[in-house]
């Protein structure tokens, strides 16, 4: 089993090659190959690397399937005794990648 642990917009993520991730929006078309630098460990058929803070010689390979809409929130303010409300509605722009190679 083939894995790795990246940082991708402030955030951890353990991906796998071969299986797709949303993750907050990367401006590209979809179709386009975008590399990941930032491997924080790696995991080989027997062998571990751990990266101080990152693996240098590490990169990830993946493609942008489509850019889709996450799930829609709800942010409703009111102010007490004010008859002040206020009811908004949000959706995260994600982006779909496909993990297509891990490579050290």
């Amino acid at each position: 089993m083939v894995y790795a642990i990246i940082e991708a917009d402030g955030k951890q993520i353990w991906i796998e090659p071969g299986k797709y991730y949303d993750i907050n929006y990367i401006p590209g078309e979809p179709g386009d190959y975008i590399q990941f630098n930032k491997v924080l460990a790696l995991k080989q058929e027997s062998s571990i690397h751990l990266g101080k803070p990152c693996i240098k010689s590490a990169c990830i390979k993946a493609k942008i399937l489509k850019h889709i809409k996450g799930k829609k929130i709800t942010v409703f303010k009111a102010k007490s005794k004010k008859n002040c409300r206020k009811k908004k509605g949000h959706r995260q722009k994600l982006t779909r990648l496909l993990i297509e190679k891990v490579f050290q």
